[in-house]
């Protein structure tokens, strides 16, 4: 699985949050394989954006890793209780991201459920903490380039599972109606 270019990165939020749906995102352990297509996605636009870490131009220790490369991973802690992935896009100087909200698992089944504690399978990555939680992911990620770390997101040949679908972002309170969240409706194994 060859990682997604650096310039498939240094694009709009927007364009890059469509089309990360049906791209696969794959751990590189040779202990257990994990795996998962990318089936919902956030759009976070940066210095204009509200709902954005990076709104107006904040930066801080937390949110450092928003003004690196594009492609970089940016996690970070939500409510104080959820990792939350995301990686960098377009200029670094506009600290604009993309929210990974949902996956449908392909590979590492088992270890996914048992890091669920035996929710249902439609449970285990419908949302970012529980992708974050089922993949092991966590703020250790933050700041590295994508492909050098633990986790690589790559196309896939395959057709994307399911029919792409916009809505406004969800879990927000700022700029709730803007239309930034992508899925892919019905996804199929």
């Amino acid at each position: 699985m060859r990682p997604l270019p650096r310039s498939f990165f240094a694009r709009s939020a927007e364009v890059v949050a469509r089309e990360l749906l049906g791209a696969r995102i794959r751990s590189r352990s040779t202990l257990t394989r994990l795996s998962g297509i990318i089936t919902e996605t956030e759009a976070y636009l940066g210095r204009d954006d509200p709902a954005s870490h990076a709104y107006r131009g904040r930066r801080h220790d937390g949110n450092a890793s928003l003004y690196l490369a594009p492609g970089t991973w940016y996690v970070y802690r939500s409510y104080g209780v959820h990792w939350c992935a995301n990686l960098v896009c377009g200029n670094p100087a506009a600290g604009s991201a993309v929210l990974l909200r949902g996956l449908l698992p392909v590979e590492g089944l088992g270890l996914m459920r048992r890091r669920r504690r035996g929710r249902p399978d439609p449970e285990l990555t419908n949302g970012p903490g529980k992708l974050c939680q089922a993949l092991g992911i966590t703020r250790e990620l933050d700041g590295q380039p994508m492909w050098r770390s633990e986790f690589v997101v790559a196309e896939t040949k395959a057709e994307p599972p399911g029919v792409l679908v916009t809505t406004p972002r969800i879990g927000i309170t700022k700029a709730v109606d803007w239309p930034l969240r992508y899925l892919l409706s019905s996804p199929r194994p």
